[in-house]
């Protein structure tokens, strides 16, 4: 039998009763940069409750740590997120050489400090290529990959490698720099300094990418605390937090570290303090190939032992990855291998927060709102 419900639009108006309708978003899907699937309510096309469903990709990155020595496990912890290789690889170390008591080269500290700022660059403009990408502006990724291809092209010749970069080492990095490196990687980063206002122009002057960004997908800072929320997405909404001036690890305590943030917290506050990020990383590129032109010829890691076992105890190191905050908790009983190494990956937290975030918008505004999460989802399965 079909009821039926009185509305107040006219005298004698009548209303079929309706239901609420569930949408699956993914985990196959365009706007999921990958396999995530979100699971929505709608009330006709406005969101009454979202439901992000995680683990299509699960790899069980922990439980392979466990059966890995300290040196593979490197191997692993580079490809959870495979836009931030290299700045995922240092969280590994820089714990196990904690648990050593181990003091890494002064030449090999400024060496990775360089390249977890080229690694951020290149994250944050892989994304602002793909986000107006999604917006339906098409030209974009093509300026965004440009100046990638620039910074890709010292890194891989520094390390062998285009995405997992393999560098690091307990105790330093793999090797010595190549002849001429750090000249080549100064005339990099001018390069991309130069460009980046076309990026700028083209995407920042557009009304509609503005139109469909501004306003839209608001993250108020009791969120961002309640989720753990972390990185650009957390500061877009006036956090100013970053650990690289807070809780400042490698080099970055005698750099100057600008912190972007915006107060707004939303979708183009998020874009805005991604694009500063890369001119803010730029200038410490810049500040890094400084001291290292100033350092005398040295060693650039330690020598190990052809078996390294970790005395027995644990720790926590983390690090202002580009996407935000990740954690690494180790537990070692002396062995070649962790007991235990707990993975806290930016990404997962920061994608719990669209269960707050998406009810109440339009289905149309779900995509904008999305791809300013800036999320990896091998970050978040790991």
């Amino acid at each position: 039998m079909t009821t039926e419900r009185i509305v107040g639009i006219g005298a004698g108006a009548k209303e079929l009763a309706t239901e609420d309708m569930t949408l699956n978003i993914g985990p196959q899907h365009p706007s999921t940069h990958g396999v995530l699937r979100l699971k929505l309510a709608l009330d006709g096309e406005r969101i009454s409750a979202a439901e992000p469903i995680v683990g299509y990709m699960h790899r069980g990155a922990e439980k392979l740590f466990e059966v890995r020595d300290f040196r593979q496990i490197i191997v692993l912890a580079n490809r959870h997120d495979w836009l931030s290789a290299f700045s995922s690889e240092l969280g590994v170390v820089l714990a196990v050489e904690r648990m050593l008591g181990m003091e890494v080269p002064v030449r090999a500290v400024w060496t990775r400090t360089l390249l977890a700022e080229l690694n951020r660059i290149l994250n944050h403009l892989m994304f602002l290529g793909s986000y107006p990408l999604e917006m339906g502006a098409i030209t974009p990724v093509f300026y965004a990959f440009r100046e990638r291809e620039v910074l890709q092209r010292v890194m891989e010749e520094i390390s062998g490698g285009r995405m997992h970069y393999m560098f690091n080492r307990v105790g330093g990095l793999k090797e010595e720099l190549p002849a001429g490196w750090t000249a080549r990687a100064r005339t990099a980063v001018s390069d991309v300094r130069a460009r980046m206002g076309d990026i700028d122009d083209i995407i920042m002057g557009n009304e509609i990418f503005r139109a469909r960004t501004r306003g839209v997908g608001v993250l108020t800072q009791e969120q961002i605390l309640q989720y753990g929320v972390s990185g650009p997405i957390a500061r877009a909404s006036g956090l100013d937090f970053d650990l690289r001036r807070d809780e400042p690890y490698l080099a970055y305590g005698d750099l100057d570290v600008r912190v972007v943030t915006r107060s707004e917290g939303d979708c183009l506050a998020r874009f805005e303090c991604l694009l500063d990020q890369v001119h803010a990383s730029l200038d410490l590129a810049d500040a890094c190939l400084d001291r290292l032109a100033e350092l005398p010829p040295g060693p650039i890691n330690q020598r190990l032992p052809k078996v390294l076992k970790v005395p027995e105890g644990h720790t926590y190191a983390w690090t202002e990855n580009p996407l935000g905050i990740n954690g690494y908790y180790l537990v070692s009983r002396g062995e070649k291998v962790p007991w235990r190494m707990k993975l806290r990956s930016a990404s997962f937290n920061n994608i719990q927060v669209l269960k707050e975030l998406l009810p109440g918008t339009l289905v149309a505004d779900m995509i904008a709102i999305l791809g300013s999460m800036f999320f990896v989802v091998g970050d978040i399965d790991k």
